[in-house]
């Protein structure tokens, strides 16, 4: 269905989406801020940094038979996804995108007056934890960190997918050197095993996220409380696999994570083809056994939104439920500001 209903998607949408969100994005990158230190040096990513090593030949993490039969969602003959009735959800979002339906939603969804407060994240102890000025999480759905409840920028979302389940996931920015101690301990306390992140360390020559992941095999990666152990990595075309062992030094507990990481997605832009997308979500899903999902790309807005409701309608579909088109703040108000898919990421989703 997604496949689909992207070939029938008009061009000039895009466009026109283009120019009309150009004029209220921030002034480029110069009305945004960062306490980061570090500077851009290109885009060449964390490729160098893996050299070769045989337990990526060995001992791969999943095959590519495994990745290919999770990328298939098979809905029944009788399901609201084939047949007619999938044809007539084809015709409508063609509708809507000839229409510029979806771009006038959201351009009025930009205007949204905000639901709750965001006290905490405008502290000014906490401005220094907050990687773009006016991307805040609202003080009710924040996450608090530790016996002091410190302050880190992410939300949850939790979505119901039918009347037995709930989905839960932690939508965060991408940490900051002085805000990595704190990411993995939000990690430790939620007991979060997946980690989907959905941006590069740098893009356009700026640092959309600090590494906060061990880089080599098996080396250790001190954050103060927790050690780092990268036990085994995998790359796809377009993410990578990390195992990633957590161990707590004062105690000993171990805790494992997988970490994920998307490469085919452009700062202010969208994939050329949903099938990668599609198949990443379908792995993070397949593979998560506890905790929140924690989510993030840069900001914390656009493509981890739309990761986590292309989670969400793969569930549904699964199921055979309704898929309404999902309000940017997942049906919650108070999560909007970490969650609003702005710009092309916005129709992307709508697809």
């Amino acid at each position: 269905m997604l496949d689909k209903a992207q070939e029938a998607c008009d061009r000039n949408a895009f466009l026109s989406l283009q120019r009309d969100a150009a004029s209220r994005r921030r002034k480029d990158q110069s009305d945004e801020w960062s306490s980061e230190d570090e500077e851009g040096v290109g885009d060449s990513d964390e490729d160098s940094s893996y050299p070769d090593s045989p337990l990526t030949a060995e001992n791969p993490i999943v095959s590519e038979e495994a990745l290919s039969n999770l990328a298939v969602t098979s809905p029944s003959e009788n399901s609201q996804y084939s047949g007619v009735c999938l044809r007539a959800l084809i015709q409508n979002l063609q509708h809507q995108l000839d229409q510029q339906d979806l771009i006038k939603e959201f351009m009025a969804l930009e205007h949204l007056r905000p639901a709750d407060s965001c006290l905490v994240g405008n502290a000014p102890e906490n401005r220094e934890k907050n990687r773009y000025r006016d991307i805040l999480p609202y003080d009710g759905t924040r996450v608090s960190v530790g016996e002091q409840q410190e302050y880190i920028n992410a939300s949850y979302i939790r979505m119901s997918v039918g009347p037995s389940e709930r989905l839960c996931y932690i939508c965060t920015q991408g940490p900051l050197p002085g805000t990595q101690a704190c990411f993995w301990q939000m990690v430790w306390e939620n007991r979060s095993d997946v980690i989907a992140m959905v941006t590069r360390e740098v893009e356009r020559g700026r640092v959309k996220c600090h590494r906060y992941w061990p880089e080599k095999l098996h080396e250790i990666l001190d954050t103060g409380r927790y050690q780092l152990i990268l036990g085994n990595y995998q790359r796809q075309d377009y993410f990578y696999i990390r195992m990633i062992k957590m161990v707590e030094k004062e105690s000993g507990d171990v805790h494992l994570v997988r970490h994920l990481k998307f490469t085919a997605w452009p700062d202010h832009g969208v994939p050329r083809s949903c099938h990668q997308l599609v198949r990443f979500a379908h792995y993070m899903r397949a593979v998560h056994h506890t905790g929140p999902v924690i989510v993030h790309c840069s900001a914390g807005v656009g493509r981890a939104g739309v990761l986590i409701c292309t989670d969400v309608i793969l569930a549904l579909i699964a199921k055979d439920l309704s898929v309404r088109r999902l309000s940017p703040a997942f049906s919650c108000p108070p999560c909007v500001p970490l969650s609003l898919p702005r710009g092309q990421a916005w129709l992307f989703r709508c697809q």
